[in-house]
C-alpha cells in the first residue's frame, strides 16, 4: 500500500510539475545520437546540480570551464580580463587538437583576410571559420549562460567523424558570461527565492527582482549597449579578442518576455543600416534556416524579421556586421527564474536552455557548411570599402578640443582600441575657421581597411527607410565629444597632411605655468578634469574661488569665467607643499594651472567679489526608483573619473532629515514621494539646497511644484490614415528614438561655465519638451533654430523643439533647482555634456536667485 501511494504522488508532482521542474538530465539536451567521451566530465559532476535545476553562479560557471580546459584536448582556455567587481572573464578556444598546436598562425592568417593587400595570399578553401559564442551579455536573461556549459561539453565530449570533421574545420571562441558581475547578482536572486515545490506563479517574489535587477554591469550599465564607445572594462576587454580574431559570426543569446517564444535574426529588413552590405543579410538569413530546422526539430515556436532591427552598432549582433562579420540575436521567451506561467503554458527554465543550446549548434553546422562562403565574404567586404572610401567625398575627418586634450584624447582613446589608424598633421590645417596642428588634433583618413566603421562613428544621418527604431538612431562621436571637427573632401586633403601615425596613445599632461607662486594659481575650467581637480583641492581643505567675471592676467593672459583661483595665503598646506599637490594636479588632469604673481590683474582683480567662495560637494544619488542607468552613469561618472564621494540614497530616506548632510541631490526619474515627504524636500532645497533632475525627473518635479517648467504643446498629425494594425507603430513613430541636436548656451552662466563655445550638441532621447522661461537668464541652454545633427525625428517634434528650454533653474528659497531636460551623461561616452552635470553640482548654489526666477 505505501509503495502505491508513493509512486501516485510521484505521478501527481510530475503531473503538476511540482519537483519536476529543473530536474532534466543531459538527455533531455543532448542529440540522441551522438556519443560522448566519458573522460570529458558532465557539468553535474563539477557544479554539483543539474543543469536547469538552479542557476548556474559565475564562479561555478568558471569553475567548469576550466576542467575542460584542464582535460580536453580540444579546449584552451584564457582569461581576457576582469569586472568592475574583479570576476574573471574568460574565453575558451576550441577547435580540433591538432588546430590547437597551431592556433597562433590560423589567428594571423584569419585576421590577415581583413586586409585588402595582403588576403589574396591566404587560400580560403583551407582556412577554419570562426565563430565567437557569446552569452548572456544581460544577467538576467540567463539561459544563455546555462547553455554554455552544454555547449562546452557537447564541443569537448561528442564524438564522431562528423564532430571530428566539424572541429577540423572551425574554431569556436565561447565566452560564457558576457556580464560576470549581472549574471552573477541574478543567480544569486532567482536562487535564494527558489522554493523546494517550484511556484509558477508570476507574482512570486522570484520572478520580481529588486533594484537595479541583474540586467546590467556593476555601475548597471547595459552592456550590450558599448560594443561601440567601449566605456566598460567587460567591453574593452571583450572587443579586444574581437579584434584579434575578426570571427565570421558572432552570436549573441539573449532573453525576452516571457509570454513571447523565440527570435533568431534577420531582424525587420528595412531597419538596416544602410553601411551593412545587403549580402550580410541575406547570409543572415541562409544561416536562420539552420536555426530554423534546428527549433522545427525540437517542436519550438519562433519568429524573425520582425521586432528586432540591426541598426545600432553598438550591440552585439549588430557591431560584427560593420566588421566584415555576421552579428545573430537570439532570443528566448525568459522564465526570469526557474519556471512561470505563460501565455504559452508553464515556460520552465530547462526549456529555455534547450533552446539556446540547438540554436548554438545550429550556429555551428551553418558555420562549417558556410565556410568557404563566409570566409570570401570577409575578404572581399575589406576589399570592397577600399574601393567605397575611394568614391567617397569624404576624404579623411580632422578633429581638436582646443582648450580641453583629455576630451578629444578620449574620442582618441576609442579609436585605438577599435584598430582605426590615426595620425597627428604634418603641418597646421585651416579649416571652417579652425586651426589644425600637430599639438592639438587627429587626423582619420577613410582609406583604410576600417573605413565603415569610421563612417559609422563619424557620420552625420538624417534621411531614413524606417521611422522605428529597436535603439537609438545618431550617435556622432566628434559631437557627443563636443570637439572641434571637419569633415576633409579631396580639396581639403591630401596624404602628405598626415604626420606620424599614433600608435603610442599617451594621455595629455599639463603642468603649472611660471613656477612656485606665494601669491596664488588659477586654472580654468574648460578641462575634462578640472572638476575632478577643484574637487580634489577641497577635500585637503583648500580654499577656492570661482571666477564670474573674465579677468586678464600679468602676462596678457585672459582667463575665462569659471576659471578657478587657489589663494597661497593662509592655506591647510604651505606654500611648497601647495605647489607640489598643483603639479600633480596639472599632470593627472591634463590642466594648464597658472601662477600669479599679483592680485592686480585686467578686467576685475583677484581680491573682487566676483570671484565667489566655492562649497565642497556632498552628493547624493537617489536610487531605488525608475530607471536604473541613468543613475548608473552618475554614480559612474562621479566614482570613476571624477573621483568623488557619491552616496546613493535609497528614494525611502528622502523624508527623513538624513538629507540635511547633502547640498546636492540628483535624481534622474520621477519618485513615489508622499505630500509630506514631497515637503521636506522643499524644505532641504528652499535651506540652500541644489536639486538636479535629469530627463523624465525633469517632469517630475514640475508636477510637483519643485520647478515652474511647462511642457511644449506638439500638434502631432491626425490619424485619418492610419489602419488599425498601424496603430502601434504610428504612436512609437512620434517617440525620438535617440539622437544628436544642437543647442546654444548662455556663456556668461555659471551653467556654461567651461564651455568656449555657445553651440554645443546634445544627446535627447524622447519627447519631453519644455517651454523657455520669460527670464531669459533661466534658461541656462535652449535648442537651436536647426537643431537636428544627426537621428531620426518627426516633423512635429522637429519643429516643437525650436527655442525650447533644454537647461532650466529655477529657484525655491534660498536653494536651486536645476533641471537638465536631456542626459548629459548617456551610456558615459557623451563627454561634451559631462560638464552640465558636473557644474550643475559645482555651481548650483552660487546661482543668482533672481536669473532663477
Amino acid at each position: 500500500m505505501k509503495t502505491k501511494l508513493a509512486g501516485l504522488l510521484c505521478v501527481f508532482y510530475i503531473c503538476t510539475g511540482f519537483q519536476a521542474f529543473g530536474q532534466k538530465n543531459l538527455d533531455y539536451y543532448l542529440p540522441q545520437n551522438i556519443s560522448f567521451n566519458p573522460a570529458i566530465p558532465t557539468p553535474e559532476s563539477v557544479i554539483g546540480h543539474k543543469v536547469g535545476e538552479w542557476h548556474i553562479t559565475h564562479d561555478k560557471l568558471v569553475l567548469y570551464m576550466r576542467e575542460l580546459a584542464k582535460i580536453s584536448d580540444r579546449i584552451t582556455l584564457e582569461e581576457i580580463g576582469r569586472t568592475h567587481e574583479g570576476r574573471p572573464q574568460v574565453l575558451l578556444t576550441i577547435t580540433h587538437p591538432t588546430n590547437q598546436l597551431g592556433i597562433d598562425k590560423i589567428r594571423s592568417d584569419h585576421a590577415w583576410l581583413t586586409y585588402p593587400n595582403e588576403a589574396d595570399k591566404f587560400d580560403i578553401k583551407k582556412m577554419p571559420v570562426v565563430t565567437y559564442m557569446g552569452f548572456s551579455i544581460h544577467g538576467n536573461e540567463p539561459s544563455g549562460s546555462n547553455a554554455s556549459l552544454l555547449v562546452a561539453y557537447y564541443m569537448a565530449a561528442a564524438q564522431g567523424s562528423e564532430v571530428e570533421n566539424m572541429l577540423r574545420n572551425s574554431v569556436i571562441l565561447l565566452d560564457p558570461s558576457f556580464n560576470p558581475d549581472g549574471l552573477n547578482r541574478f543567480a544569486t536572486w532567482a536562487n535564494m527565492h527558489k522554493s523546494k515545490r517550484v511556484n509558477p506563479d508570476p507574482m512570486d517574489r522570484e520572478y520580481s527582482e529588486a533594484w537595479p535587477g541583474g540586467r546590467t554591469n556593476h555601475y548597471w550599465f547595459d552592456l550590450n549597449r558599448d560594443w561601440l564607445p567601449l566605456q566598460q572594462p567587460e567591453s574593452r576587454n571583450r572587443v579586444a579578442k574581437y579584434h584579434q580574431w575578426k570571427p565570421n559570426i558572432l552570436t549573441d543569446h539573449h532573453e525576452m518576455g516571457t509570454n513571447s517564444t523565440f527570435f533568431f535574426q534577420p531582424g525587420v529588413p528595412q531597419r538596416t543600416h544602410p553601411l551593412t552590405p545587403e549580402l550580410n543579410q541575406e547570409l543572415t538569413q541562409k544561416i536562420g534556416n539552420y536555426h530554423a530546422a534546428a527549433l522545427d526539430s525540437i517542436g519550438s515556436l519562433y519568429f524573425t524579421e520582425e521586432g528586432y532591427d540591426d541598426f545600432y552598432y553598438g550591440k552585439g549582433s549588430t557591431f560584427p556586421d560593420i566588421n566584415g562579420g555576421i552579428g545573430i540575436l537570439f532570443e528566448q521567451a525568459s522564465s526570469r527564474g526557474h519556471a512561470q506561467e505563460s501565455d504559452n503554458g508553464i515556460l520552465e527554465f530547462p526549456f529555455t536552455i534547450k533552446n539556446q543550446f540547438n540554436t548554438a549548434l545550429s550556429t555551428w553546422k551553418a558555420a562549417v557548411e558556410m565556410r568557404v562562403e563566409l570566409l570570401d565574404y570577409q575578404r572581399d567586404f575589406y576589399k570592397r570599402v577600399l574601393r567605397e572610401a575611394d568614391n567617397d567625398n569624404v576624404k579623411a575627418y580632422i578633429f581638436k578640443a582646443e582648450k580641453d586634450p583629455a576630451r578629444a584624447f578620449h574620442l582618441a582613446e576609442i579609436l585605438d582600441a577599435q584598430e582605426i589608424d590615426f595620425y597627428r598633421p604634418s603641418r597646421e590645417i585651416k579649416l571652417n575657421d579652425e586651426s589644425y596642428n600637430q599639438d592639438n588634433a587627429y587626423i582619420v583618413p577613410l582609406k583604410q581597411r576600417n573605413y565603415k566603421l569610421i563612417k559609422a562613428m563619424f557620420e552625420k544621418r538624417t534621411e531614413f527607410q524606417d521611422s522605428l527604431f529597436y535603439d537609438i538612431s545618431g550617435w556622432t562621436y566628434p559631437a557627443a565629444f563636443n570637439l572641434e571637427y571637419a569633415e576633409m573632401s579631396s580639396r581639403d586633403y591630401s596624404r602628405n597632411q598626415l604626420g606620424g601615425k599614433v600608435d603610442n596613445l599617451q594621455f595629455p599632461k599639463g603642468q603649472v605655468v611660471g613656477g612656485q607662486s606665494n601669491y596664488a594659481y588659477v586654472f580654468e575650467w574648460h578641462g575634462y578634469y578640472a572638476p575632478r581637480a577643484a574637487n580634489r583641492l577641497l577635500e585637503k581643505g583648500i580654499r577656492i574661488k570661482v571666477a564670474t567675471s573674465k579677468f586678464i592676467g600679468s602676462d596678457e593672459k585672459e582667463f575665462d569665467r569659471g576659471s578657478i583661483l587657489v589663494p597661497v595665503a593662509n592655506q591647510a598646506l604651505s606654500e611648497t607643499e601647495l605647489f607640489y599637490e598643483l603639479q600633480q594636479i596639472a599632470e593627472n588632469d591634463a590642466l594648464q594651472i597658472h601662477a600669479m604673481n599679483t592680485g592686480l590683474t585686467g578686467g576685475v582683480s583677484l581680491g573682487s567679489n566676483t570671484f565667489i567662495n566655492l562649497e565642497k560637494p556632498e552628493v547624493a544619488l537617489i536610487v531605488e526608483a525608475d530607471n536604473s542607468y541613468d543613475a548608473g552613469e552618475v554614480w559612474h561618472l562621479l566614482d570613476t573619473r571624477m573621483n568623488m564621494l557619491v552616496t546613493k540614497l535609497p528614494e525611502s530616506r528622502v523624508g527623513s532629515n538624513a538629507i540635511d548632510r547633502y547640498n546636492t541631490i540628483i535624481i534622474t526619474g520621477g519618485l513615489d514621494l508622499s505630500e509630506r515627504e514631497t515637503d521636506n524636500l522643499k524644505r532641504w532645497i528652499s535651506n540652500g539646497g541644489t536639486l538636479v533632475g535629469i530627463g523624465s525627473a525633469v517632469e517630475w518635479m514640475a508636477r510637483n511644484k519643485l520647478s515652474d517648467l511647462k511642457a511644449v504643446e506638439v500638434e502631432y498629425p491626425g490619424t485619418e490614415d492610419i489602419t488599425y494594425d498601424q496603430i502601434n507603430n504610428y504612436a512609437r513613430s512620434q517617440y525620438i528614438p535617440g539622437g544628436v541636436y544642437m543647442s546654444e548656451l548662455q556663456l556668461s552662466h555659471p551653467m556654461a561655465f567651461g564651455y568656449y563655445r555657445e553651440e554645443l550638441p546634445v544627446f535627447k532621447r524622447g519627447t519631453i519638451l519644455i517651454e523657455p522661461s520669460e527670464s531669459k537668464f533661466a534658461n541656462a541652454a535652449v535648442y537651436a533654430e536647426e537643431p537636428l545633427i544627426s537621428g531620426w525625428i518627426s516633423d512635429a517634434n522637429l519643429e516643437a523643439m525650436k527655442g525650447a528650454s533644454s537647461v532650466r533653474v529655477s529657484s525655491i528659497g534660498r536653494g536651486r533647482v536645476v533641471s537638465l531636460v536631456d542626459n548629459p551623461n548617456f551610456r558615459a561616452f557623451w563627454y561634451g555634456t559631462n560638464k552640465l552635470m558636473m557644474n550643475a553640482i559645482f555651481f548650483g548654489r552660487i546661482i543668482n536667485g533672481y536669473s532663477a526666477r
